[in-house]
Order: C-alpha cells, then sequence, then structure tokens
C-alpha cells in the first residue's frame, strides 16, 4: 500500500473520529483501515491516533499531519483531475452540502438535471447543520443561505437571493390576533432559528441600511427549518422562513404573511468553494450548472406579495376594527 493511500485512509479516520464509520466511507474493511494507519505511523516514525475503546482521538503529531496532509492530497487531486480531463470526460464525484429544505426541494431537481447531463459525475448531497466545513468535510461545495457569510476563507459565488416571509396560521392568529407593528412581537410566541438567529433577533427591512432588529421569545427553537415550518402549521406560533418554504402554505390559506408592509431582511443564496487556483471540471461543471439556473430566478426570488385583502384576525376579547362605511 502506497503512502498516499494511507495518507487518504488517515484523514477520513480523522474527520469521523471512527475507524468503523472511515471503514464504511471508504468501502474498507475496518481491519484494512488499521493496517492503513499502522504503515503511516511507522513511515513517519510517530503515533498520530490515540484510541481509546468508544473514541479516536489526533495526537500533535497526527493534528500536522492532518493539516499538512489536506494540501498534499488536495493538490494531488488537482493533478489527477488535471491528467483526466485531458483523455477521457470529467468523471469522480462531488460532494455538496445544502441546508435541508433547499436540499430536498430546490437543489434536488438541479442535481437530477445535472445528473442526465453529466452521467459520470457522481453527486453526493448531505444536509448542512450549519457547521459543515469544506476542508474537514470533504465537502466540494456548500451551498449556504443567510444574511451574512462568517468565513471569508473560500471563494463564494453568489447565486440569488431569498426573500423571507413572517407567517402564522389563521388558527394561531384567531387565538393570538394579527400583530399590527413590529413591537407587537413582544406578546407573540415566536419559533427561532437557532442558526439564523442564534441571538434571539429578527430582522426586518430591504437592506442593512434600513433594518430594524427586533429581539423575540416563543415557546420552541430549533437548528432546522422545517421543524419550525411544521410546528407554524400546528398554530404553535409565528416563524419566519424563506418564500420557497412556504409558498404553497401560503397560495393554500394553511398559512397568512404577518406584517407584509415591513418585510424581513432577505437572504442570499451562495455557494461556497475552495479557493484553490485549479478546481477539478466536475466541481467547476456543477457550479457553471448552478450560475445557470439562477441567471432566470425562480419565483420564490422575488419578493412576495400578499394577497390584496388579507383576512382581518382578532384575538378573542379584542375590540374588533370598525366597519367600513361607505361614501
Amino acid at each position: 500500500m502506497d503512502r498516499l493511500s494511507c495518507l487518504q485512509v488517515f484523514a477520513e479516520v480523522a474527520r469521523a473520529n471512527s475507524f468503523t464509520v472511515a471503514a464504511h466511507r471508504l468501502s474498507m474493511s475496518r481491519a484494512s483501515v488499521s493496517k492503513h494507519i499502522a504503515q503511516l505511523e511507522r513511515a513517519l516514525g510517530a503515533q498520530l491516533l490515540q484510541r481509546t475503546t468508544k473514541q479516536v482521538g489526533l495526537t500533535d503529531a497526527g493534528l500536522r499531519v492532518l493539516e499538512n496532509g489536506a494540501l498534499l492530497l488536495e493538490r494531488y487531486e488537482e493533478i489527477a483531475a488535471d491528467v483526466r480531463d485531458t483523455v477521457t470526460q470529467p468523471r469522480g464525484v462531488v460532494r455538496v452540502s445544502a441546508p435541508q429544505s433547499f436540499c430536498t426541494h430546490q437543489l434536488l431537481p438541479l442535481v437530477s438535471d445535472f445528473s442526465r447531463r453529466h452521467p459520470d459525475i457522481q453527486v453526493a448531497l448531505s444536509i448542512d447543520d450549519g457547521r459543515s466545513a469544506l476542508v474537514s468535510d470533504g465537502l466540494d461545495v456548500m451551498v449556504r443561505i443567510a444574511s451574512a457569510l462568517e468565513d471569508a476563507s473560500h471563494v463564494a459565488l453568489p447565486l440569488l437571493t431569498a426573500p423571507q416571509v413572517l407567517v402564522g396560521s389563521p388558527d394561531y392568529l384567531r387565538r393570538a390576533g394579527m400583530p399590527r407593528s413590529l413591537r407587537d412581537l413582544a406578546r407573540h410566541n415566536c419559533l427561532v432559528h437557532t442558526i439564523k438567529s442564534p441571538t434571539g433577533i429578527w430582522r426586518f427591512g430591504g437592506s442593512a441600511a434600513d433594518e430594524i432588529a427586533v429581539r423575540v421569545r416563543g415557546s420552541l427553537c430549533a437548528n432546522f427549518g422545517d421543524v419550525l415550518h411544521q410546528a407554524a402549521l400546528r398554530g404553535a406560533g409565528l416563524s419566519m422562513h424563506p418564500a420557497y418554504m412556504v409558498e404553497d402554505d401560503l397560495r393554500a390559506g394553511r398559512l397568512l404573511q404577518v406584517l407584509p408592509e415591513t418585510p424581513p431582511r432577505p437572504l442570499d443564496v451562495v455557494a461556497l468553494y475552495s479557493s484553490r487556483r485549479h478546481l477539478p471540471s466536475r466541481v467547476r461543471l456543477l457550479l457553471d450548472h448552478l450560475q445557470r439556473w439562477a441567471r432566470t430566478p425562480p419565483p420564490w426570488a422575488a419578493p412576495y406579495r400578499p394577497a390584496p385583502s388579507p383576512p382581518v384576525l382578532t384575538a378573542p376579547g379584542s375590540p374588533r376594527p370598525p366597519p367600513a362605511h361607505g361614501p
């Protein structure tokens, strides 16, 4: 077994913190994984992993090998991809992560179309829980949906703007009343997304220049939007979502838009990829495919416009608005 293969196996074990998980990902036996690690440790003359009955951890030497080995493996992959592309069609695996709802409803149709065009390229999708990392998770592309990106160490390819909508179910709004201003949110049960709003602050306005920040609280929070979406449908409270998640519910009346005159800050849909100079052609092909899709934005990318006459909902016992008088 060559040292490059040993280094690849070691990197997978380090990422998974497990010989068994690494063996599954690499389609190898656990014994074969152990042999690769043992050979690499003998070649380098240092123990790279600390093994216990429950977990696997990196030694100081192992951490150095992981950091520097990632650059070596990345450069080798660039060379191999460049050589392959000169003699054959692009092939291999492109590893992509995205938020769960976007991955299911928006990215999957795009990937299906991409696969029809490039049958020799396999796309491996994974759910981004907000902690995914390109290098340590072995990803090629991360699709992020956020108002601001904290990590500037990667190349960001802007795709679309995703308008957000504040919503509540008719049942909840009948019980709690329809908010008339942002100040009214203080008395509502607000369902908070802990990745988008880790400090419990909802942001409204079309841009950072006219942003209004409102601190909210509620009985339920979650780190992915589908849970909050289902909770809102069940009448648990108000929730904030990209329009593509709730457009069907708004059309069907299962959810109602709240405070349409003061919409939430929109989010940016961005594809992140490595800053390395020579991307494998299979990754570049997928990025180009995403860009072509973004040039003709889907309907949900336009600001959501509510029905011209939304229903008036009031909480039991609250004063009703005066009836409209004719001329």
